[in-house]
């Protein structure tokens, strides 16, 4: 279940990538280029530091396939608000979810200290809307709005914690995903953020 939730994070991500492109006029390669980097992005980030190679999409060139064919199939489906409007932002957060609980659980696996396991975990859910940001040339998502990176760090946090405490149980990976989740719907409904930090020099 884990693995069909993880590729469709990879699809969810790969579809926001795309409509940045057209957002920014760029052609067919660019809409490739962004809606790929989006959906495996953290994880190739989050492989990368952990040491974990060949990384994910390497060994399994499902993640690729999925995230190219999402970015074309985006093309066709752009034109429907109802996609951008009310799909994408709580498929987005589902995909956050997802991708932050099995970053932490990767990174256990391969003996990382708790805390360690929880940055991978909101590595794995931010890094790659990261990247499609800078690529587009905004600043990044995650720095300017909403309850993003905070849900990604509940989600992990929750995972590990319940990981030590329950061991061998799927409580700790499901308790984790809805609390990501939980937390990223209450801030697209109710427009959750941080403090905003508001600099005025003498």
């Amino acid at each position: 279940m884990i693995y069909w939730l993880d590729l469709f994070g990879t699809m969810v991500f790969a579809v926001s990538g795309a409509l940045a492109a057209g957002r920014k006029n760029l052609d067919l390669f660019g809409v490739l280029v962004l809606a790929v980097v989006t959906a495996i992005g953290g994880g190739t980030v989050r492989d990368l530091t952990l040491g974990a190679t060949p990384v994910f999409w390497i060994t399994d060139p499902v993640y690729l396939w999925v995230a190219a064919t999402a970015g074309f199939v985006t093309l066709y489906l752009a034109r429907h608000d109802f996609l951008q409007r009310r799909f994408l932002p709580v498929a987005d957060a589902l995909g956050l979810a997802t991708f932050c609980v099995i970053g932490a659980e990767r990174a256990l696996a391969f003996g990382m200290a708790p805390a360690i396991a929880v940055l991978m975990g909101v590595m794995t859910g931010v890094v790659g809307g990261m990247l499609r940001d800078v690529l587009c040339g905004e600043v990044p998502l995650v720095l300017r709005r909403e309850l993003y990176a905070t849900a990604a760090l509940l989600g992990a946090g929750v995972m590990v914690v319940l990981s030590l405490l329950l061991p061998g149980t799927a409580l700790a990976t499901w308790a984790g995903l809805l609390s990501a989740l939980a937390l990223r719907l209450a801030a697209i409904r109710w427009n959750l953020s941080l403090p905003v930090f508001i600099h005025h020099p003498r």
